[in-house]
């Protein structure tokens, strides 16, 4: 990776990870061939904060459709980041 923006795609916001987000864990989309400690570096880089543990989801592409066509929705990493206390991240 050359650019710490590469590997942070953007936050996931949903009810759950709003729900995660008062007990200090956020919830990012990211790039599917990045690993925990380049994802837990590109957030300190970022948002210049400290991170406790990070915790990856690969989630499968699911079927859909749409009329008559069919297709699949993307694949998707997801990164569950728990931050030290003391540290937070304004996402509006």
């Amino acid at each position: 990776m050359q650019n710490y923006r590469d590997i942070i795609k953007g936050p996931i916001m949903t009810e759950k990870s709003s729900d995660l987000a008062k007990q200090n864990v956020i919830t990012f989309s990211v790039d599917p061939k990045a690993n925990k400690t380049q994802i837990k570096q590109a957030i300190e880089k970022i948002f210049n904060v400290k991170v406790e543990s990070v915790n990856t989801v690969n989630v499968r592409p699911r079927k859909r459709r749409v009329g008559k066509y069919t297709g699949y929705t993307s694949k998707v990493k997801k990164a569950i980041v728990k931050l030290k206390d003391g540290s937070s991240i304004e996402l509006n």
